[in-house]
């Protein structure tokens, strides 16, 4: 995502948690975020408080694949001008950007994500969080190794 924004001419920071994240906040005062929802050591929602603190006009966009009306809510009431589902492409996101809060309400996704995908990608993340390690990931997830290994075993579900 950095790499297509970075081609779409927009200078590119990043940040892989809600500390590291509010401290690129003060020290680079953005005119466009995004944000992820969950980081590694907390709620993306504190970075986009930390940014409507030291820059009022940020436009940010709050992205999550674990998308739901309570923290759609939140992060507008928060300051963000968006807030998108995951999997949201390069394209979506710029429009976000550039454009939220002039087009009215938002189209609704063509292809909202399933229940099967959204709890797949969520035993990813987890799964990348413990650097690829099975049983911890088990152990986080408070599931059977084996169970983890064959749901891990299996293609992504659409």
């Amino acid at each position: 995502l950095a790499r297509a924004m970075a081609e779409r001419e927009f200078l590119v920071s990043t940040a892989e948690s809600v500390e590291a994240g509010i401290a690129l906040a003060e020290e680079v005062k953005p005119a466009y975020a995004i944000v992820d929802l969950r980081l590694d050591d907390g709620n993306g929602l504190s970075v986009v408080d930390a940014l409507e603190a030291v820059r009022p006009d940020c436009r940010a966009v709050v992205l999550t694949g674990y998308g739901n009306i309570a923290s759609a809510v939140a992060a507008i009431k928060r300051g963000a001008v968006d807030y998108l589902a995951k999997p949201a492409d390069a394209d979506q996101i710029e429009l976000a950007l550039l454009t939220a809060g002039e087009q009215g309400v938002g189209e609704l996704p063509d292809n909202p994500m399933s229940a099967d995908r959204v709890r797949w990608e969520h035993i990813q993340r987890v799964f990348e969080q413990c650097d690829r390690n099975v049983s911890e990931t088990a152990r986080k997830l408070r599931m059977h190794r084996r169970t983890l290994q064959r749901i891990l075993a299996k293609h992504a579900p659409r």
